[in-house]
C-alpha cells in the first residue's frame, strides 16, 4: 500500500500541484552517530563483549536507562536504540525501539522495499539450568517458566505495514559444528636457532605442542620475524554446539491507531511459557538466550528522501522468571510515563525579555499532564510533588499533591483527573510564575517530578526532569527530531508562526536539518521572514541570500543563520523558506509536540495549515545577537550519571571513579527532595560520609573539570 500511495504521489506530482508536504522518517541516527564517534574519539571498542558468565535468574530490564544502546550486561548488540523519544505512552520512560537503522546510526546498506532482517537483540547467555536464591536447585518445566514483555508498533514514528513483523525466538542446542580457528602467539625464537637467524616469507613452522594448541603446520606468506618478535601460528580447529532459533512469537505491522483500537492499549502485554510442550525441555540449559529481532522494508522510490529510516516497534519491561503463571502481569512498581512537561503554554523555550513582559496568565499552562502509573495488581497510596529551582539563583518553589490511592495500571490505565486527588496528581497546577530577574537576559530553572510510596518497607520511587529555558530564542519542539518534514517542489514556501509580547530584534534563525542519503537535501533556500494577516503569511519584510543547509559537530545542535542587520519585528511574525530545486529539504520534525496550526505552506497560490501533528526545528532568535543557552549561564554542562555505591547507602557511599576524574578542585553537593542543599565539599575522593543525614531520596551532584555529574542515591 505505501509503495502504491508513493508511485500515485509521484505521478500526481508532476502533472499538477504547486505545493505539497512530505513527511518522512531519518536516513540517520544522529544520537547513535555521535555516540559512535566519541567512543572512536575515546579510544574505546564499542564491539560487543558476552557477559564473563551465564546471567542467573530472575532477568529484568524496563530501559529506564535510556542511553542509546541497550544494557551491554544483559543483551548482546547495539542495533536497537534505547531512549524516551519514540515510544508512546510506555510502561515507564523509556524503551528499546527497532527499526531500520544499525548500530552506526544509518540505515541498513542491505534495506530493501523487500522485508529484510533489521535490528536485533539477543540476550546475554542465561542460567536455566538452575537457581541459587534463596536455595540451589535444578530447574525444570515444573518451575513454570514465564517470559513477559510489553509492545508497541509505529510510537512517534513511522508505521510498519502487516508484513513488518516484530519476532521474538528461542535459541536451542544442535549439532557439535566447526566453530573457528584457534590460534597462539610465541616469540619467533621458538624456531630459530640464533639470534641472526630470520623466518622469511614462505617458510614452514610448526605450532608448537601444547595442552592449548594441537601441532598443525604454517607456511609464512609474507613479514620477516627475528628473534624477538611475535609470531601468532594456527592451532587446532574449535568446535561448539550448533545455535539454532526457533520462533516462539511474532506480531504483524500495523498503525498504531488500529493497534490500540484493538487492544485498547497503548501498550501490550505478552506472556511467553518458556515450557509449552515435551519439546520445550531443550531450553532448560546453562546458557539460554532469547533475542527480538525486526523485519523492516524501506519505500522503494526515485526521490532520495523517502529512503529513510521506517517501520518502528518499541519493546519494554522486559522479564523472565521461574515460579511465574500467565495471569503474573503485574509488578510492584510505580513509574511515570512520557517526558516531562514544558510549563509554558505554547512553548519549550522562550525569551527571556518576552516573558517578563507577557501576561502570566496567557503564557503559562494553569495546569499539566502527569502520567502515572502503578503496576501493581493492588492500590498504592501515593504521593506526588514537584520542585522548581533556578539555575545559579535563588528563586524556587514547591508543589506538594498530597497523597491518592493509585489504582492498578492494568485495570485503570495512569492516574485520571476525576477526582479532587487524583487531579492534584495527573493535572496539577504550575503553582507559581517564574520569577522577573531583569538582572539577566537568560535564566533557567530545573523542574523534578516525584511521585512515591513510603508506606511499606521498600519504598517505591520514581523521578522525571525537565529544564525550562528562558534564552534568546522561541522553541515549540523538544530538539529531538523523530522525523523530516520538506515541501515540493521547486519554489515551495515554507512558514512557521511565532508571537512577541513586545516588538524585538529578530537576529537569525536557528535550525536543524537531518543529514540524509547521498546528501540529497543539499538544495539552496532563501530564508524568509512575513508579517502577520488575519492568521495567515502577509506581506514578505525579509529574503536573505542563497543558503544551504549547513550542520554543527555537536548532537542535535542547531545550526545559527544569523542576519547581516537584525530586522525589527512586532506582534504575530512568520519564518520559514522558499526552497530553489525540487526535492526536500529535510528539517528536523519532533513528533511529540503538535504545533500543526502553526505550520503553513503554500500551493497554488494559497496557504494551508500542515495536516502532520509535530513540530519543526525552527527557531528564531530574538534579541541578543549571540545564540544563548543554559552554557551561558554556567558553563558547567551535565555530562552524565555517577555510579554510587553501595545504594542504598547507610554510614557512606563511593564514587565509581572508572567514568570521571576527581581532584582537589572537584565539588560535591547533595540535595533533599526539595532542593534543598544538605551537603558540600570540596576535593572529594573516594568514601563520602553520609551518615548525618536522615534517611531519604538525595541528589548527588558532582563537579569536576566544567562538567556535571548526577546521580540518585537512598540512605537508609
Amino acid at each position: 500500500m505505501r509503495r502504491a500511495a508513493i508511485l500515485v504521489f509521484l505521478l500526481t506530482a508532476l502533472v499538477y500541484l504547486n505545493g505539497q508536504e512530505i513527511i518522512t522518517g531519518l536516513q540517520f541516527n544522529e544520537a547513535i552517530r555521535h555516540h559512535v564517534k566519541e567512543l572512536k574519539e575515546k579510544g574505546i571498542d564499542k564491539k560487543t563483549t558476552s557477559a564473563a558468565q551465564a546471567l542467573e535468574l530472575p532477568f529484568f530490564d524496563d530501559f529506564s536507562n535510556y542511553n542509546i544502546y541497550p544494557d551491554q550486561n544483559l543483551w548482546i548488540g547495539k542495533s536497537v536504540f534505547v531512549s524516551k523519544d519514540f515510544p508512546m505512552f510506555p510502561t515507564n520512560a523509556g524503551a528499546a525501539t527497532f527499526d531500520a537503522i544499525d548500530e552506526k546510526g544509518a540505515v541498513y546498506l542491505d534495506a530493501t522495499w523487500i522485508p529484510f532482517k533489521a535490528d536485533e537483540m539477543t540476550s546475554q547467555p542465561i542460567r536455566l539450568d538452575s537457581v541459587f536464591s534463596p536455595v540451589i536447585k535444578e530447574l525444570s518445566p515444573g518451575d513454570s517458566l514465564y517470559l513477559s514483555f510489553y509492545y508497541q508498533p509505529q510510537g512517534a514514528g513511522d508505521e510498519p505495514e502487516s508484513w513488518d513483523t516484530l519476532v521474538l525466538e528461542f535459541a536451542q542446542r544442535g549439532d557439535t559444528v566447526f566453530s573457528r580457528i584457534d590460534s597462539i602467539t610465541v616469540p619467533a625464537y621458538y624456531w630459530l636457532e640464533n639470534v641472526n637467524d630470520t623466518i622469511k616469507p614462505l617458510d614452514t613452522l610448526w605450532a608448537p605442542a601444547s595442552e592449548a594448541c594441537d601441532p598443525d603446520i604454517y607456511m609464512i606468506s609474507r613479514n620477516f620475524y627475528t628473534w624477538d618478535d611475535l609470531v601468532t601460528v594456527p592451532c587446532d580447529s574449535v568446535f561448539g554446539p550448533d545455535t539454532i532459533w526457533k520462533q516462539k512469537w511474532y506480531s504483524e505491522g500495523m498503525k498504531l491507531s488500529e493497534f490500540q483500537d484493538k487492544y485498547n492499549r497503548d501498550f501490550v502485554q505478552v506472556m511467553i511459557p518458556i515450557y509449552s510442550d515435551p519439546a520445550d525441555s531443550i531450553y532448560f540449559y546453562d546458557s539460554f538466550q532469547f533475542r527480538f529481532r525486526n523485519y523492516a522494508s524501506i519505500a522503494n522510490s526515485i526521490i532520495p528522501s523517502w529512503k529513510s529510516n521506517c517501520d518502528f516497534w518499541s519493546v519494554d519491561y522486559v522479564y523472565l522468571n521461574y515460579n511465574r503463571n500467565a495471569g503474573d502481569t503485574t509488578y510492584r512498581d510505580i513509574t511515570f510515563s512520557q517526558r516531562a512537561p514544558s510549563f509554558l503554554k505554547d512553548y519549550q523555550a522562550m525569551p527571556y525579555k518576552q516573558y517578563r513582559a507577557g501576561s502570566t496568565v496567557s503564557l503559562l499552562k494553569s495546569r499539566f499532564n502527569m502520567y502515572m502509573a502503578n503496576l501493581d495488581n493492588q492500590e498504592h497510596n501515593t504521593s506526588y510533588e514537584y520542585h522548581v529551582q533556578q539555575i545559579n539563583g535563588d528563586f524556587g518553589y514547591s508543589y506538594y499533591g498530597g497523597v491518592c490511592n493509585l489504582p492498578p495500571f492494568d485495570l485503570f490505565g495512569f492516574q485520571n483527573c476525576n477526582s479532587s486527588c487524583g487531579a492534584a496528581h495527573a493535572c496539577p497546577p504550575v503553582n507559581s510564575a517564574f520569577n522577573f530577574d531583569f538582572s539577566r537576559d537568560t535564566t533557567s530553572y530545573i523542574i523534578k517530578h516525584y511521585i512515591s510510596d513510603s508506606s511499606e518497607t521498600d519504598i517505591l520511587i520514581d523521578s522525571l526532569t525537565f529544564t525550562q529555558g528562558f534564552y534568546n530564542y522561541f522553541a515549540y519542539d523538544d530538539g529531538t527530531p523523530e522525523l523530516g518534514y520538506g515541501i515540493e517542489p521547486a519554489g515551495g514556501l515554507l512558514a512557521y508562526q511565532f508571537d512577541l509580547t513586545l516588538p524585538d530584534t529578530l537576529q537569525g534563525i536557528q535550525m536543524y536539518f537531518n543529514k540524509t542519503l547521498n546528501s540529497s537535501n543539499e538544495i539552496f533556500f532563501n530564508i524568509k521572514v512575513w508579517r502577520d494577516n488575519n492568521g495567515v503569511p502577509g506581506e514578505e519584510i525579509f529574503s536573505s541570500e542563497s543558503v544551504k543547509p549547513k550542520w554543527s559537530d555537536h548532537l542535535y545542535e542547531f545550526y545559527p543563520y544569523m542576519f547581516e542587520e537584525p530586522l525589527i519585528v512586532t506582534g504575530t511574525f512568520y519564518v520559514g523558506w522558499q526552497q530553489q530545486a525540487s526535492g526536500s529539504l529535510n528539517i528536523g520534525f519532533d513528533a511529540n509536540h503538535d504545533n500543526k496550526d502553526k505550520i503553513f505552506y503554500k500551493a497554488q497560490d494559497v496557504w494551508y495549515n500542515s495536516v502532520f501533528p509535530g513540530s519543526l526545528l525552527i527557531r528564531p532568535i530574538i534579541g541578543k545577537d549571540l545564540v544563548l543557552g543554559e552554557d551561558e549561564i554556567d558553563n558547567t554542562k551535565t555530562v552524565g550519571r555517577l555510579v554510587l555505591y553501595p545504594n542504598p547507602a547507610f554510614e557512606y557511599f563511593t564514587i565509581d571513579q572508572s567514568a570521571i576524574s576527581l581532584d582537589s578542585q572537584s565539588q560535591l553537593s547533595i540535595y533533599n527532595l526539595y532542593g534543598g542543599l544538605v551537603h558540600r565539599q570540596m576535593g572529594v575522593r573516594g568514601k563520602v560520609n553520609v551518615a548525618h543525614l536522615t534517611k531519604g531520596m538525595y541528589i548527588v551532584r558532582v563537579k569536576s573539570d566544567h562538567k556535571l555529574y548526577t546521580a540518585k542515591i537512598l540512605i537508609n
